[in-house]
């Protein structure tokens, strides 16, 4: 039998609750937020020339079209990462089968509603600067 503290038993897996593809899509999300908060800490403060303090600062800023591609892939990995773990936060509390349904269709529709969002506001402000 193995021991209570053993390093084993502390391997991150699935919960009950939890497939497997989306502890996987935690599991890959994360490294890649922490990545991309890094790139965006960095180009939005230390690389962008004015600082972005102003509008008109941000849509020039967005001309570049890298940046829109880059901040819709945050905003992506963000929603999706945090959506996961507020549903394992939520499986904690041991819903009914029927209950964690609707909490999994509230969680999807509010992905979906920021990502739309989200990118659609990256648009209007790469619109302004075209």
């Amino acid at each position: 039998m193995m021991a209570q503290n053993s390093p084993a038993r502390y391997v991150s897996a699935p919960r009950a609750g939890e497939n497997m593809w989306l502890w996987m899509v935690k599991m890959i999300t994360g490294p890649i937020l922490v990545i991309l908060l890094l790139i965006h800490f960095v180009v939005n403060h230390f690389i962008a020339e004015t600082g972005l303090l102003t509008y008109a600062d941000v849509v020039a800023y967005y001309r570049n079209p890298v940046i829109p591609v880059m901040e819709i892939l945050f905003l992506v990995t963000v929603v999706t990462h945090s959506l996961i773990g507020l549903r394992g936060i939520l499986l904690d509390l041991n819903p009914a089968r029927r209950l964690l349904k609707v909490i999994d269709g509230g969680l999807i529709l509010a992905g979906i509603t920021a990502v739309a969002y989200g990118v659609w506001l990256v648009l209007v402000i790469v619109s302004r600067g075209a």
